[in-house]
């Protein structure tokens, strides 16, 4: 065997989701609000002029792949970088030769660092420099909120674009074209209706990488027929990804998990319960149904009965251990539980209040009584501090321009009946 049958074979060796990798952004998948026609990311690789970003999202979601188009389309000097295996030399190394390479030559260098957020606060500090100077376009590349879990001084450097999970519609077309593809499944000759391409899309929660590394062992483990055609049915797939087949069409599958949702809302448990068994019984993964349930435990329930939030993240702890069959046992009594509390959507009202509310104060400053007082020159003075005056004492919390309005309002359901009565013994007391 010589160098090139090596790098041949080594090129078919790869995972399905590797080779076929877009390699232009007309071939890549999804995320039309970051990369569509028209857009501003867009619009900066094509013209070569991207600064310093953050890719953040689902795994599989495309994040890997638009740096590696980036790299391939910028006329600038490309690095890579994975955070867990790398170190402060490494990034010292880079920036020094990032340094020299902009002095001697004028030429600029992108750094791609993957898995960003493992990088430690001296190996982030020890880049800023090199950021704000030019020197380096750094693109990190995250699964993790980098709002939390990274340092502030590169998040602030950069541009932020969140990464979405991919649409059924999106995976189900490119596992198509990989049937046709001579880097995929092209010489398989394969055999495939799109129903059943919609069940790899379906479980693979928005994540191509995981719908084609399904597809490909689907493939590769069935034997071809006496024509030389594998053809891939519904009960393969299932093994494949060892998940049920959905047994129902797409609008059937939404109405069911509507009418589900719709009936815990409504209070009746019986025809929660009966929803829940049909879409459990029809293939569709019962950590969709937990949720359900604990968004529905706050948006319906909330403050009325706060324990039911409980109930129902303890229902999807469960079901995580224990699975089906017996996992559906603490998620019916949850169900029933979420269902016969006293009802109250306060929670999400005060939440759309609070968001309107920033978008129209966006960018007020604290109230001075409010600030950090450890690192301000200034002395803070007029803070109450509650415990102080027995647990609770009147003053502004709110910027100056909202500080009188109000986003939660208790209902007078349950547990809220309570806090209704607190709220009012507060503002006379103020």
């Amino acid at each position: 065997m010589d160098l090139f049958d090596y790098g041949n074979n080594a090129e078919k060796a790869k995972p399905l989701a590797e080779r076929m990798r877009p390699r232009s952004l007309d071939e890549f998948i999804g995320q039309k609000h970051i990369v569509g026609e028209g857009t501003l990311l867009r619009r900066a690789i094509a013209a070569d002029r991207l600064g310093s970003c953050i890719f953040y999202g689902v795994p599989g979601s495309g994040k890997s792949s638009l740096a590696n188009i980036i790299a391939e389309t910028t006329k600038s000097h490309f690095e890579k970088l994975n955070a867990v295996s790398s170190g402060v030399a490494d990034a010292k190394r880079v920036i020094d030769e990032a340094r020299e390479r902009l002095r001697m030559y004028g030429v600029r260098t992108y750094l791609l660092l993957d898995e960003c957020h493992r990088w430690s606060k001296a190996q982030s500090d020890c880049m800023l420099s090199a950021i704000e100077e030019g020197v380096i376009i750094f693109i990190g590349s995250t699964t993790e909120n980098p709002f939390i879990c990274m340092t502030k001084a590169i998040v602030s450097r950069c541009r932020l674009f969140e990464f979405k999970p991919l649409a059924s519609a999106d995976i189900v077309a490119a596992l198509r074209a990989s049937l046709t593809d001579e880097r995929g499944l092209k010489y398989y000759n394969v055999s495939v209706d799109d129903d059943v391409l919609y069940h790899f899309a379906y479980t693979s929660d928005g994540d191509l990488r995981i719908a084609y590394n399904s597809l490909e062992l689907a493939v590769i483990t069935t034997p071809a027929d006496p024509d030389g055609v594998v053809t891939i049915t519904k009960e393969i797939a299932s093994q494949s990804v060892q998940k049920k087949y959905l047994s129902i069409d797409e609008s059937t599958y939404y109405d069911m998990i509507s009418a589900f949702c719709k009936s815990l809302r409504g209070s009746d448990s019986d025809a929660a319960v009966y929803w829940m068994e049909r879409l459990i019984s029809s293939g569709c993964d019962p950590l969709l149904i937990c949720r359900r349930l604990v968004v529905h435990s706050a948006e319906d329930v909330g403050m009325a009965d706060p324990y039911a939030l409980t109930i129902a993240v303890s229902a999807m702890t469960a079901m995580q251990n224990i699975g089906l069959p017996e996992g559906r046992i603490p998620l019916t009594e949850a169900i029933i539980y979420v269902c016969e509390a006293s009802k109250s959507n306060s929670v999400v009202t005060a939440l759309y209040s609070a968001h309107d509310a920033v978008d129209r104060t966006y960018g007020d400053v604290v109230p001075q009584h409010l600030k950090d007082a450890n690192y301000k020159q200034e002395k803070i003075e007029g803070y109450k501090y509650p415990h102080s005056y027995g647990g609770w004492v009147e003053q502004q919390y709110l910027p100056d321009a909202i500080k009188d309005e109000t986003f939660y309002n208790p209902s007078s359901n349950g547990y809220e009946k309570e806090l209704k009565r607190a709220k009012v013994l507060k503002k006379n007391k103020g």
